[in-house]
């Protein structure tokens, strides 16, 4: 997204296109590296969280208008990107994980980056409701 650029839709949001890139990378790349044994655990978890940051966006999107409906979302992404944090540094620190397009950490800080970036648009979006 260009900052001049009109937001149409989610996927015009820097933010969501960032995080959705961040799940092919999770999915492909380092849930089919961890063993069996973490399978309804680490995996799991894993899959779960790095889906649910760009589908928290783009639902919350689509309740944009309601009162409180785009903040819960976002709020919830942040959350699950400091979910990913965890998750990933646990991957880092249990398994090395070799031949990744990434590295663990910088999977992490960009992890970290969309939560900011969240946050600023949570802000954002409240000043724009409080002047409506």
């Amino acid at each position: 997204m260009q900052n001049n650029n009109l937001i149409k839709s989610f996927k015009d949001l820097e933010v969501y296109q960032n995080t959705y890139k961040l799940m092919l990378i999770v999915m492909k790349e380092i849930i089919p590296k961890l063993p069996d044994n973490e399978k309804y655990d680490l995996k799991d978890q894993l899959s779960r969280a790095c889906k649910s940051v760009p589908r928290l966006i783009a639902e919350g999107y689509a309740k944009r208008h309601q009162r409180a409906g785009f903040q819960k979302y976002l709020d919830d992404a942040m959350a699950e990107c400091n979910e990913m944090i965890v998750s990933l540094e646990q991957v880092k620190d249990l398994y090395n994980l070799t031949s990744v397009s990434i590295s663990m950490e910088g999977l992490i800080d960009l992890y970290d980056k969309s939560g900011r970036q969240l946050y600023k648009l949570s802000v954002a979006w409240t000043n724009f409701k409080n002047k409506k």
